[in-house]
């Protein structure tokens, strides 16, 4: 399989090598830090909720989301391994996994996307960061610092293109206004040809 991990603002592409390998499984992932504990000022910290979401489209038309209101997908391919309201915890905070072998022959695009479901914008989050996985293989086939991104709360990461070859991943990275899979739909129409 062609790989060679993109990082920040790079494109990439990841297709099936010339043995025909194409992508099987893959998981998107997302990790932050909780917000910080205040010392001087009272008052709670408002905790950090980012969250995972998996868009399903056939053609231009969504038929299926996976995030933290419907942790699976309705043929049961794309599950949300769990909704992390804090960050607390090392490493990936909420995971997505893709099944590519079994999802509804209609989804032809899945995007993944990321929102600040409490509101925060990204560059006030510490290590906040999402990155594409090849299931099979576990290696990194993207990753985004999203602790970057000055004054958006939603991500648009990538997304799989079902190919005649196979699925693609195609890297994205573009900034939105969201703070829940609803609000950033209207947003991917430039990114669905």
């Amino acid at each position: 399989m062609a790989r060679g991990a993109c990082r920040g603002r790079d494109r990439c592409e990841v297709v099936p090598n010339s043995g025909g390998d194409s992508l099987a499984v893959v998981h998107m992932a997302v990790g932050w830090d909780p917000a910080a504990k205040r010392r001087w000022l009272p008052g709670k910290t408002k905790d950090i909720d980012l969250n995972a979401a998996a868009l399903l489209f056939s053609g231009d038309t969504i038929v299926d989301v996976v995030y933290h209101e419907q942790l699976t997908s309705q043929d049961g391919s794309v599950r949300l391994l769990g909704d992390n309201t804090t960050g607390d915890g090392e490493g990936d905070d909420e995971i997505i996994t893709l099944d590519l072998t079994r999802i509804s022959l209609q989804v032809t695009t899945v995007f993944f996307l990321v929102t600040c479901y409490t509101g925060q914008t990204f560059e006030k989050i510490e290590n906040a960061f999402c990155r594409v996985v090849d299931g099979m293989t576990k290696a990194e086939i993207v990753r985004y610092e999203l602790s970057r991104i000055q004054a958006h709360t939603g991500f648009l990461a990538g997304k799989l293109v079902r190919a005649q070859e196979g699925w693609v991943f195609r890297s994205i990275d573009e900034e939105i206004q969201a703070q829940h899979p609803v609000e950033a739909v209207p947003q991917l129409a430039p990114f669905l040809g």
